[in-house]
């Protein structure tokens, strides 16, 4: 069917486009429909479909296309809609931001991850904080490390616990623990009936990553680990969670790489191996990251926690 021609963005869409119309459009595109949108927003059908015209007028493209089961996102439209997430993402973090300045005098303290929480040190060391000190409000934020970075520059996060080290301008390190690199394996793949794996038995397999942390560093340790390109597995990766990568290893579509720490989420049908080398068994650092210039007292609380625990004094970044 013939579409008509979009107008070109004009120069008063910057101003014509509000929150509210990046809100309708993300949610028909994660609901697949307008009424289930509009029933998420707890908005009139009619009202969130008009905004949806709106937004698409402003811009001068189509962000979906209609059918009778409902819409989905045309090529352009999945541009728009990253865009679109990316702001209400930063617009959440600027009343994060707020929030924790008004609520400073009672105590908040905002931790930025890119790694399993379900078990291992930074599990523990949240608990033994929330313990130490429970009339302080504990918040998580999970990202990728470039926004994590943000977030710091921006102070809507206090400290990140990464993998390695990210050497920010104007920011303070201090390194923690470091956790083994496991292969993840369908319980009857051939590669695990031994208790280890050396990073050679990799060759012809297929080990799925996901892009988001650590999966380009996994991938980088497993191209310093086997240089020559023939003897190297197929890498597959995934715009998924490490949950959903889980599960396509149960699915027997291939194997791969975690950090040790991934071991305290349980999946059904999958056993972890340790990978191997003729050095040992290979190991991600972790360590943290604040800005100097923060003055959260629970932040301070914090560090002390991390250096009585690691026994590393800080680092200039």
């Amino acid at each position: 069917m013939h579409k008509p021609r979009r107008s070109r963005p004009s120069l008063q869409a910057s101003k014509a486009i509000e929150l509210k119309h990046l809100k309708s459009a993300v949610a028909a595109a994660d609901c697949g429909s307008i009424r289930g949108a509009a029933e998420l927003l707890r908005s009139q059908q009619s009202s969130l479909s008009r905004r949806i015209d709106e937004i698409e007028h402003h811009l001068g493209i189509a962000i979906f296309e209609r059918y009778s089961g409902g819409v989905r996102p045309t090529r352009a439209g999945h541009d728009v809609l990253r865009l679109a997430r990316s702001i209400l993402e930063e617009f959440d973090a600027l009343l994060a931001t707020a929030i924790s300045v008004h609520n400073s005098e009672s105590g908040r303290l905002t931790i930025g991850f890119c790694t399993s929480l379900s078990a291992g040190n930074l599990q523990t060391s949240l608990l033994a904080f929330k313990e130490q000190f429970p009339q302080i409000e504990l918040v998580t934020v999970e990202r990728s490390r470039t926004r994590l970075a943000a977030a710091l520059r921006s102070g809507s996060v206090d400290v990140l616990i990464v993998t390695g080290r990210l050497q920010l301008l104007n920011t303070e390190e201090m390194p923690l623990w470091s956790e083994r690199v496991l292969v993840a394996l369908p319980h009857d793949h051939p590669l695990a009936g031994g208790e280890t794996v050396c990073w050679s038995d990799l060759r012809g397999q297929t080990v799925l990553l996901s892009h988001y942390d650590p999966g380009k560093e996994l991938e980088d340790l497993l191209i310093s680990k086997l240089l020559s390109p023939e003897h190297r597995p197929k890498i597959e990766r995934h715009d998924v969670s490490r949950g959903i990568i889980k599960s396509l290893i149960s699915m027997s579509t291939g194997i791969s790489l975690v950090l040790e720490s991934d071991m305290g989420a349980n999946f059904a049908g999958l056993v972890y191996r340790e990978l191997r080398d003729g050095t040992g068994p290979s190991r991600f650092d972790f360590s943290a990251t604040w800005r100097p210039d923060n003055e959260n007292p629970a932040l301070r609380e914090f560090l002390k926690l991390l250096t009585a625990r690691y026994r590393s004094p800080p680092i200039g970044g």
